[in-house]
């Protein structure tokens, strides 16, 4: 009878494990299965097997005890410098003595000792320069992210200018891809960038998300702009940019991503996953003044700035953030297990 029991009871944990979809639910179904088991059978159980139950038991207690991630830490920027700059609307790029403040079509370069505007250029109002989102200074050329927002179907692509001169002198063209791109960034011998979704509506078509925002996906890209993977943001980060979606991005000093929204004064400090495919969110940083959009990290090392802008005052931000305070979270997802320990599923 005990026996028939203990394969009933074995027949019901196998069950809920299959219905199971997460470790601490698996963890919990290990356990009580061992001690059911443990209860039921021990009349009859040789010695062998109630040492593989007990292991078995203290593996899914193990399991279950592994403390949850860590809130991400919320910090707060210095701004150490601002200047007027009138068309400081979609974002900003920066090299050692200049700045460059982005609105929809135009691109104006500053100088950065006086913020004085130097030159500009504009796009003719009818003409293929829809919407630049931001910007990288890279060498003697600028870099500019650009789409059709708020047309449909979505189409992007990358136009490139002389920093000297402020010509364009380039474009890449991504056609109708995986959203509308907002930010460009070079880090690590390639090429990033994000291609926004969002919740927001249609506008030839009411009650259609453009795209939904949880669509949004950071990418890497070689040389010639051919996405090599793909990443998606957290959710919880994707519902601080609803119904917008991600608008800036930039590697920083420390080998880590920022990101930052269309509104919110912040900015979202991710690394790559060791796994997965999903960015892992390290730290928040106030930034006082701006309303999301694009950022952009100096080229200057450990001594870097982050710059961004606020579209509302038409003033652009020069920040020191606290490098010192950020650290990636220890987490322990996943381990190597023996006989007598490992998880039925």
């Amino acid at each position: 009878m005990k026996t028939h029991l203990a394969r009933l009871a074995r027949r019901e944990h196998l069950s809920r494990l299959h219905r199971a979809k997460t470790p601490a639910v698996l963890a919990a179904a290990a356990a009580a299965f061992a001690l059911s088991v443990g209860a039921l059978g021990s009349a009859e159980a040789s010695p062998a097997t109630a040492r593989a139950g007990a292991a078995q038991s203290v593996a899914a207690q193990s399991l279950a005890a592994q403390p949850a991630a860590a809130e991400a830490p919320a910090l707060e920027a210095k701004a150490t410098a601002s200047y007027d700059a009138f068309d400081a609307r979609q974002g900003i790029a920066v090299d050692r003595k200049h700045f460059y403040a982005v609105s929809d079509s135009t691109i104006t370069k500053h100088d950065r000792a006086t913020g004085k505007p130097l030159l500009q250029f504009a796009g003719r109002e009818d003409g293929p320069y829809v919407h630049f989102d931001s910007a990288a200074a890279v060498g003697d050329k600028l870099y500019a992210a650009h789409s059709n927002y708020s047309g449909w179907p979505m189409e992007s692509s990358i136009e490139i200018f002389d920093t000297r001169t402020m010509r364009h002198i380039g474009t890449h063209s991504f056609g109708i891809d995986r959203g509308s791109l907002t930010w460009l960034d070079r880090h690590n011998g390639a090429w990033w960038a994000a291609f926004a979704n969002y919740d927001k509506e249609r506008k030839d078509k009411p009650g259609t998300p453009y795209g939904e925002t949880y669509n949004t996906k950071v990418v890497k890209l070689d040389d010639d702009f051919q996405v090599v993977e793909s990443w998606s943001i957290p959710k919880q980060i994707l519902d601080k940019f609803k119904p917008m979606s991600n608008s800036g991005g930039s590697w920083g000093p420390d080998g880590r991503l920022y990101l930052t929204g269309h509104d919110l004064p912040e900015t979202y400090v991710m690394k790559l996953p060791h796994s997965g495919s999903v960015l892992e969110h390290v730290a928040t940083v106030a930034l006082p003044g701006i309303e999301g959009q694009g950022i952009a990290w100096e080229d200057a090392g450990r001594n870097s700035a982050l710059w961004g802008i606020s579209r509302d005052n038409e003033k652009v931000f020069r920040f020191d953030l606290p490098l010192e305070k950020i650290t990636d979270p220890k987490t322990e997802d996943w381990k190597v297990l023996g006989p007598g320990e490992f998880v039925q599923e």
